[in-house]
């Protein structure tokens, strides 16, 4: 829905691109930012009011964008290619965001015209989507860590979402409820795994990188024939972070052949789509994986599906703050689909083992 305050929307809209007709419509079905298509007569543009509920510092999120679009672009024209990222659109007075009277932040850029898929459904475009993140990780790969805020503290920390978990769930120990019951057991499951990755990185044997952040499908674009991939988009989450963190959303979200907001009996980590996938990242990435990023891999995938289960979970018991919902008990249903991924991963452990570790 427009906010209904059209002539605030149309102050912040002047200050990108100035008079002249617009049209507004909501763009996307994202969790987090409102995002919207702004059409005037000469261009149409996403505008975007970063949540302030989420980002700390929307003015970082914003600045960030700045400086990873420049960099991707610059490096893209080192190396004479080209992949579609979404340019910056500045305000008129040359700034990279706009705050308005109320606080809010919003910020511009480029509208590209690919679509996002709901799923995967084949493995050509599984290894589409491995190529695209694997070139995002190639360009980005020099930029200095120090050079991008850290978006979201504490983003990906799994420990630290079970310890938020802990503080909520005193009230649920005993929850009559076979729904809860069955969500609380999955996350003492795997509550003694939740510290390895950190560990690792802490230890060195893993390296703290420039990612992405929040490479799932919804963020890549195809083209209309859904056979290449355009763009890689939604940068906001882009900062320092392990690789992992990256490599484990991307293919959980990828290879779930029940889809992400499906049915959780339905749920299933297809290995033809993973090994499609892995083909496609390692095409531009596979020698810059050392055999530890290898070993790391199957943990990747099984705990970050895990963390975003227990952050549905974890919105849920509270009362759906944090994620955007559309229905009473949506965040459960999201956090029972990541479960039963959990257990799916978990299953197929041998065999991804040999897959993931290809090369090691």
């Amino acid at each position: 829905m427009i906010p209904d305050d059209r002539q605030q929307l149309q102050h912040v809209i002047d200050q990108f691109v100035g008079g002249g007709k617009t049209v507004v419509q909501e763009l996307g079905a994202g969790n987090i930012n409102a995002t919207y298509l702004v059409t005037t007569a000469r261009q149409s543009f996403v505008l975007q009011r970063i949540n302030r509920q989420v980002f700390p510092d929307p003015i970082a999120v914003a600045e960030n964008f700045a400086v990873v679009v420049q960099h991707l672009e610059e490096r893209q024209r080192q190396l004479g290619t080209h992949s579609g990222f979404a340019g910056l659109l500045p305000t008129r007075e040359g700034k990279s965001w706009f705050q308005d009277d109320a606080g809010e932040v919003w910020r511009a850029q480029k509208y590209l015209t690919g679509r996002p898929l709901a799923r995967i459904n084949n493995t050509a475009q599984a290894t589409e989507v491995g190529l695209a993140l694997g070139r995002f990780h190639h360009l980005i790969g020099d930029l200095a860590v120090e050079r991008v805020q850290e978006p979201l503290p504490g983003f990906h920390v799994l420990p630290a979402y079970l310890q938020e978990f802990d503080r909520l769930n005193g009230g649920f120990l005993k929850a009559r409820d076979a729904t809860l019951r069955h969500c609380l057991a999955i996350v003492e499951d795997y509550r003694d795994m939740a510290p390895l990755l950190q560990q690792a990185g802490a230890q060195g044997i893993l390296q703290t990188r420039i990612i992405h952040g929040d490479p799932k499908l919804d963020n890549f674009l195809f083209d209309a024939a859904q056979k290449r991939v355009v763009s890689l988009i939604d940068l906001d989450t882009v900062g320092p972070g392990l690789l992992h963190y990256d490599l484990g959303d991307c293919l959980r979200s990828c290879c779930n052949r029940g889809g992400e907001g499906g049915d959780p009996l339905k749920v299933r980590f297809d290995m033809d789509t993973c090994r499609a996938w892995l083909e496609g990242y390692c095409r531009e990435m596979g020698e810059s994986l050392s055999r530890h990023d290898r070993e790391y891999l199957y943990e990747a995938v099984l705990l970050i599906s895990f963390e975003l289960g227990l952050r549905f979970f974890t919105d849920h018991l509270r009362g759906d703050t944090y994620f955007k919902v559309r229905r009473e008990g949506e965040n459960l249903q999201r956090a029972l689909v990541q479960f039963a991924l959990v257990g799916c991963i978990a299953k197929q452990e041998v065999a991804l083992r040999a897959l993931l570790c290809i090369g090691a």
